[in-house]
């Protein structure tokens, strides 16, 4: 998979940018605030319709504009070549086009480009909520096999329906609400059984790949283990529901499930959440994405576009070497402020400044 071009009409700060890129290592050079975070984040946003630094629609669009397009030509492994476009509005919907032809559902994109991001903020995957991995989960699952979002959509509607029940319930427990409750329970075990076995199955293809990220940047065996284990999964979800019935009553929201799991990170048999230092953390957040990204290039066939945000400043120099040498097989795009050091060699630079290609 390769992006051919990336064409911005009133994306954050580019009035109007169209950029070319080559088949192997591209760096796109440029002072802190020229927008080159924000050009990654257009290759995100065109992969899945969200943008990775979770900035709101409005953001998104160059102030005094009311529409914002991205446009990028994509070449598959086998020939097909395919014009994806995004028109994000301000005011009404936004709209999404594959060779000219409108999607009825954003979802329809999952799949058409895959893209892979690495970003200063992911250091939340390590020191972060459950939810930052919980999320790292799910969104590479999607990645894998887009049935996956469907999934994880289902389970959020009969979550919201669920909370909404026990919120009306007012923390009161009467036949009709234990009936009601019965079947909503009976739908959220049936699709948190699957996402919890997807999410084990995952996890068990993605620790020895992450493992031999980390060693790779640290350039020394050292023991990572991810660890997915939530307690409702030894005795099912079903059951785990039952028991947890009085206290999400009283609660007024669902305590038990999968939107609740949270995935360990250990490193050297330690919590990397609190023992690690926070060099050692970057490093195993940039070995998450990296082990992810060579999982979903091995199940798909071809790699995802590898874009990494910032990521020199965010490594000593032996790690940022390391990096540079161990960079996986297809198209990359690395963002830098800084000079690019010796060891880098990439195919093609590019500078920014002002929101403008200068060269």
């Amino acid at each position: 998979m390769l992006v051919r071009s990336l064409e911005l009409v009133d994306f954050r700060n580019y009035n109007a940018a169209h950029l070319q890129f080559v088949t192997g290592t591209t760096a796109i050079v440029g002072d802190n605030g020229q927008g080159k975070t924000n050009l990654a984040e257009s290759l995100g946003y065109l992969a899945t319709l969200e943008s990775f630094r979770g900035a709101p629609v409005d953001a998104l669009i160059r102030q005094g504009a009311d529409t914002a397009i991205i446009r990028a030509e994509v070449v598959h492994d086998d020939g097909r070549e395919l014009l994806i476009e995004a028109e994000i509005n301000r005011s009404g919907r936004n709209r999404v086009l594959v060779n000219r032809q409108r999607l009825g559902r954003s979802r329809e994109l999952l799949g058409v480009l895959r893209v892979s991001v690495f970003s200063p903020d992911d250091l939340t995957l390590v020191k972060g909520g459950p939810g930052e991995r919980r999320r790292l989960m799910d969104d590479t699952l999607v990645a894998l096999a887009v049935k996956h979002d469907a999934l994880r959509l289902e389970i959020d509607r009969i979550l919201k329906q669920r909370n909404s029940l026990l919120k009306q319930c007012g923390g009161r427990l009467n036949d009709e609400v234990s009936l009601t409750l019965d079947v909503w329970d009976a739908k959220l075990a049936a699709s948190g059984e699957q996402l919890g076995h997807a999410r084990a199955t995952l996890i068990a293809r993605l620790s020895p790949m992450v493992l031999q990220a980390y060693e790779q940047l640290a350039g020394t065996p050292t023991p990572v283990e991810l660890v997915y284990e939530p307690a409702w999964r030894r005795v099912g979800l079903l059951q785990a529901l039952s028991v947890a019935r009085t206290d999400d009553v009283r609660r007024q929201s669902s305590t038990v499930g999968p939107h609740r799991d949270d995935l360990e990170i250990s490193l050297n048999g330690m919590p990397a959440r609190t023992h690690a230092s926070q060099g050692e953390q970057r490093s195993l957040a940039l070995a998450l994405r990296l082990g992810a990204h060579r999982l979903v290039a091995d199940k798909v066939g071809t790699p995802p576009i590898l874009v990494l945000d910032d990521v020199l400043s965010e490594l000593d120099a032996s790690r940022a070497t390391a990096l540079l040498a161990n960079l996986p097989a297809g198209q990359v795009l690395i963002t830098t402020a800084s000079a690019l050091p010796p060891d880098a060699h990439p195919d093609r630079v590019l500078r920014i400044r002002n929101g403008t290609v200068v060269a």
